[in-house]
């Protein structure tokens, strides 16, 4: 390794924050789960 690559600032790429609103993701994922439990009883496929 270089000393400049050692030295530099570590660059986010974009990926899932740290510090973000738990709450909301969890009830968007709950919702994710009912809609598709609702898909797959209005399929008939359980």
């Amino acid at each position: 390794m270089t000393a400049h690559s050692a030295t530099a600032p570590h660059v986010r790429t974009g990926g899932p924050q740290d510090d973000g609103p738990k709450v909301v993701e969890h009830l968007m994922g709950w919702t994710l789960v009912v809609v598709v439990a609702m898909l797959v009883t209005q399929l008939g496929l359980l």
